[in-house]
């Protein structure tokens, strides 16, 4: 390695390891969290695009019926049984053929679509489908179900270049135990070019204050609000975290968290499911309405349907549609290149 790259690492580290340091805690659960008033704002309808932007358009009707249709603790291993039926049958209508992976402490559900080009490797959509106790998880996480059976449907008619992965991942809640069990299966994990995960993607607030931050965070927010969608992903991966740069103006806006060192300074960014992937050097994103730095009812029996903003979860789904659609069609190298 030349002088001029040891040197522009040094300085990266040394950059890095001051700026974020503020980072730590940013999905720290507070103390406490003020009840805020959510008033929605316009509709945040997908206008249809032209030939050259994206196509595929999320429904609304369907995102909120499959949070409807999760509406019930998922926790117990019959309740998440009972999710499980539901997932994989929508699966089956839309013309998947979902496989069950059994773990010692839970089930994962998997199912791919081959792409075109069987050397252009896969993406891979997921979140997690089980809940605490107590809580029907409409927010946290129905509403990354409700995403991923979407990605299904848009999909199902659509050839993409590279293959197109989907996983539910049993027992986040517990630990990560599902995307941890996942993780273990190398073989696959060497196709997989770039992974996105949603963990709660449906609540917005709209009142001065009511999104909090950590102090020191080193970029700057996209509002005062609780109206923007989060997307964590790591430092060697930059390319991946940056397909969510949005350009439509009536969609949520994105704040865009790169974290170095696979979050060794900031263990609070490692608390979903994109974590085992960055521990086995797959490049992941955490996409996330900041879970309880913004919302009330985080793990709470109040995390019910009606506390949804639809207007910013349909947003919040069409960016990760959008995100979807550029990393399965296009040939990018989604790893972080050093200058030369």
């Amino acid at each position: 390695m030349s002088i001029k790259k040891w040197l522009w690492l040094i300085l990266l580290m040394l950059g890095t390891t001051i700026a974020l340091m503020g980072i730590t805690g940013f999905f720290r659960h507070p103390e406490t969290l003020p009840i805020v008033a959510t008033t929605p704002t316009q509709q945040l309808q997908p206008q249809p695009q032209n030939k050259n932007t994206y196509t595929l358009l999320v429904s609304t009707d369907r995102l909120l019926a499959h949070i409807q249709k999760l509406n019930f603790q998922r926790y117990t291993a019959k309740e998440r049984s009972h999710s499980r039926r539901y997932i994989t049958k929508e699966l089956q209508k839309f013309g998947w053929k979902p496989q069950i992976e059994k773990f010692p402490t839970g089930v994962n559900i998997f199912a791919q679509k081959q792409g075109t080009d069987k050397d252009a490797g896969a993406i891979l959509i997921a979140a997690h489908y089980d809940t605490v106790d107590l809580s029907p998880g409409a927010d946290d996480n129905a509403t990354g179900v409700a995403v991923v059976l979407e990605v299904a449907r848009l999909f199902a008619d659509h050839p993409t270049p590279k293959t197109l992965q989907l996983a539910f991942f049993d027992q986040e809640e517990a630990g990560l135990l599902g995307s941890q069990a996942f993780v273990k299966q190398t073989a696959r994990l060497q196709n997989i070019r770039g992974v996105i995960v949603m963990d709660m993607v449906g609540y917005a607030c709209y009142t001065i204050g009511c999104q909090k931050y950590p102090a020191g965070l080193p970029v700057s927010p996209p509002s005062d609000k609780g109206d923007f969608l989060a997307v964590v992903g790591d430092t060697e991966h930059l390319p991946l975290l940056n397909t969510f740069n949005n350009i439509h103006q009536n969609l949520p806006p994105v704040l865009k968290l790169p974290i170095p060192f696979k979050g060794l300074l900031t263990p609070d960014t490692l608390r979903s499911d994109h974590a085992p992937f960055w521990y086995q050097g797959v490049g992941a994103v955490l996409v996330t309405d900041t879970a309880n730095l913004r919302s009330p009812n985080y793990h709470q029996p109040s995390d019910l349907p009606k506390n949804i903003e639809p207007s910013f979860f349909t947003g919040a789904a069409q960016i990760i549609v959008n995100a979807a659609t550029n990393l399965l069609e296009q040939n990018n190298v989604l790893t972080t290149k050093l200058p030369t």
